[in-house]
C-alpha cells in the first residue's frame, strides 16, 4: 500500500482527493494537513465536508515540518496556492516522494512566465525542468516515470482535450487563433468566502479577459496561439468550454470523427458524442464529453467537465493510476 498524504485538505479538491484515497485499494490516506495558520487545523474533514461524515473522521493536522511528513510517505497530493506547491514540491521530492501537484507553480518551462502570471519568480528550475505536464490522455509514457506531475489546471483540461486532436492531425488553419470561451462553476473559486463567490453577488461575468493566465498555460502545451475567456458561471460545479476553430482546407467532417476517434481510443474518461454535451451529465464524474459541428469551414467544439475532478482531483489520481500502473479509472467509478 502506498502512503498517501494530502496538502491543502480541507478545500473542495481536497475533500475529493481524501474520498478517491480513501477507496482505492492500493493506497493509505495517512495524512491530511492544512497550513499552520489555518482555521481548520484540528478540525475532522467530516466535519468540513458532510458528505464524508462516517467515511474519513481523520482530523486535519497542521503542517508543522514537512520534511518529517515526507519521510513516511510515498505519495504526496499538494492540493495547496502556487507559492506554497513552489516551495513544498522540492521538500518531498528530495526525499523520494511521487509528487501530484495541482497547483500552477510547475506547469509551463518558460523564464518569464511565472513573474508574469504568479507574481513570483521560480528558482526551482532544475524541477521544473523534470516535471511532466499531467494531461493523462496525452502525455501517459511520460507520466509512467516522472516523480513530479503538474496536474492541469481546469480550464486548460476541458480546452486542450477539445483542441488537441485537432491540432495533431493539423486539421485546423493556426493562422486563425482558436477562439475559447469557457464558464465555470463557483467552487473554482475555492472555499474562502469573498465578494467575489458570494451567493448574492455571483452573476453570469467574463472575467481576465486577454490576462488570465491560463491562456498561456494552454498556448504552451497546445503550441499555438488561442483567445482564452473564462466566464463565471452562477452555478456551483462544471466547465463548459465553447471554441470556434478554422479548419484546414479540404478537411470534412470525416477527418474530425477519425481524429477524435484515434485520440480517444481506450481512454474511458474521454467519451465522444454525436451530439453537444450538456454540462449535467458530467457533474460530480471522472468524465470529459466532447462533441462538435461544422458549417463550411469552421468547426465549434463544446467540452464539458467537471471542474473538481476531471479540471483537478480525479485527473490527479488518473496520473497517479498510469504513473503506478493501476487501471486508469481506479477509484474514480
Amino acid at each position: 500500500m502506498l502512503k498517501t498524504v494530502i496538502i491543502g485538505a480541507s478545500g473542495y479538491t481536497g475533500a475529493e482527493l481524501a474520498l478517491m484515497v480513501e477507496k482505492h485499494p492500493e493506497l493509505t490516506l495517512s495524512g491530511l494537513y492544512v497550513s499552520e495558520n489555518s482555521v481548520d487545523a484540528g478540525k475532522p474533514i467530516s466535519q468540513l465536508h458532510g458528505k464524508l461524515l462516517g467515511l474519513i473522521d481523520q482530523s486535519i493536522q497542521a503542517l508543522v515540518s514537512p520534511k518529517e511528513v515526507a519521510k513516511d510517505c510515498d505519495v504526496v497530493f499538494l492540493a495547496t496556492a502556487h507559492e506554497v506547491s513552489h516551495d513544498l514540491a522540492p521538500v518531498f521530492l528530495e526525499n523520494g516522494c511521487a509528487v501530484f501537484d495541482l497547483s500552477g507553480a510547475y506547469r509551463v518551462q518558460a523564464d518569464d512566465f511565472y513573474p508574469q502570471y504568479y507574481g513570483f519568480k521560480h528558482t526551482y528550475s532544475q524541477w521544473l525542468e523534470q516535471a511532466v505536464y499531467g494531461l493523462a490522455e496525452w502525455n501517459a509514457e511520460q507520466i509512467k516515470t516522472a516523480q513530479l506531475i503538474a496536474v492541469p489546471g481546469c480550464y486548460p483540461t476541458a480546452s486542450q482535450l477539445a483542441i488537441k486532436p485537432l491540432i495533431e492531425a493539423n486539421l485546423v488553419d493556426v493562422n486563425q487563433w482558436p477562439v475559447i470561451n469557457a464558464t465555470s462553476g463557483v467552487t473554482g473559486a475555492g472555499r474562502k468566502a469573498t465578494m467575489t463567490n458570494s451567493f448574492c453577488e455571483v452573476s453570469l461575468q467574463p472575467y481576465g479577459i486577454f490576462t488570465h493566465r491560463h491562456q498561456p498555460e494552454i498556448a504552451s502545451h497546445l503550441g499555438c496561439d488561442v483567445i482564452f475567456t473564462p466566464h463565471l458561471g452562477n452555478f456551483k460545479r462544471g466547465i463548459l468550454a465553447t471554441i470556434t476553430m478554422k479548419l484546414a482546407d479540404g478537411v470534412d467532417e470525416q477527418h474530425i470523427q477519425q481524429a477524435f476517434e484515434q485520440a480517444y481510443q481506450g481512454k474511458p474518461a474521454v467519451r465522444i458524442l454525436d451530439t453537444i454535451p450538456r454540462l449535467q451529465n458530467v457533474e460530480n464524474t471522472p468524465f470529459c464529453d466532447i462533441g462538435w459541428q461544422v458549417q463550411g469551414q469552421h468547426i465549434i467544439v463544446v467540452s464539458v467537465i467537471d471542474n473538481l475532478l476531471k479540471g483537478a482531483s480525479s485527473q490527479a489520481m488518473q496520473c497517479l493510476n498510469i504513473r503506478y500502473g493501476f487501471p486508469v479509472l481506479t477509484s474514480l467509478v
